[in-house]
């Protein structure tokens, strides 16, 4: 139901109760109903608002996402020179990097939460091979993976404060109503659920 219809019924009723009432009723339901107009109004703004808010953070974390994409094909390329026969994690790591490349909120939150994962193998197994820890290019691209973790987590939190606000209204009383009303939905958490990526990405070895 769009903002002109309800204003439409809303002044329907109202001119029907006038009709009906003395001259001092008229006045009093019309406060009233231009009250109710006004709290629609102001609570869908707010909600527009405050779902651009999640957008723009999600757009921001989805920056420092992609650029940490853009280090792993070399990550994977490095390890494999030196542990040719851990196909296993090189090909997982790949695989979820390909997934989390995905424009829907939802799929992209869960194909990151599996990328921590694959990341975290990769770095373990990095661990039985002194040489490799000891390559320069691995080096650089351990400390640029260290920069973007540490950004990847601000980015995270500002993610999932501007989420908790945003659903926050959308099922508080009476706001829920309007949101209801105009088909806000509530929007999913970047949360942490596997024990690996609860640790923390560690690349510095």
């Amino acid at each position: 139901m769009c903002m002109t219809a309800i204003i439409g019924i809303f002044v329907a009723v109202a001119n029907i109760a006038m009709s009906a009432m003395t001259p001092i009723y008229p006045l009093i339901i019309g406060v009233l109903i231009l009250a109710l107009i006004l709290f629609v109004v102001i609570t869908y703004n707010s909600l527009v608002q405050l779902r651009n808010k999640v957008k723009e953070a999600f757009s921001t974390m989805d920056v420092y996402l992609k650029k940490r994409y853009d280090l792993i094909p070399n990550l994977v390329d490095i390890v494999k020179g030196y542990a040719k026969h851990e196909t296993n994690t090189l090909q997982e790591v790949t695989k979820m990097r390909v997934n989390a490349q995905k424009d829907d909120l939802n799929a992209a939150i869960n194909s990151e939460v599996k990328i921590g994962d694959a990341l975290q193998s990769l770095l373990l197994v990095v661990e039985k091979y002194p040489e490799l820890k000891a390559n320069t290019n691995f080096l650089d691209l351990q400390e640029r993976l260290s920069k973007m973790e540490e950004e990847i987590a601000f980015s995270r939190r500002y993610y999932n404060g501007s989420v908790r606000q945003y659903n926050n209204s959308c099922q508080m009383f009476p706001l829920n109503l309007i949101a209801g009303m105009f088909g806000f939905k509530t929007l999913p958490m970047y949360q942490v659920e596997s024990e690996q990526e609860r640790k923390v990405v560690d690349v510095k070895l």
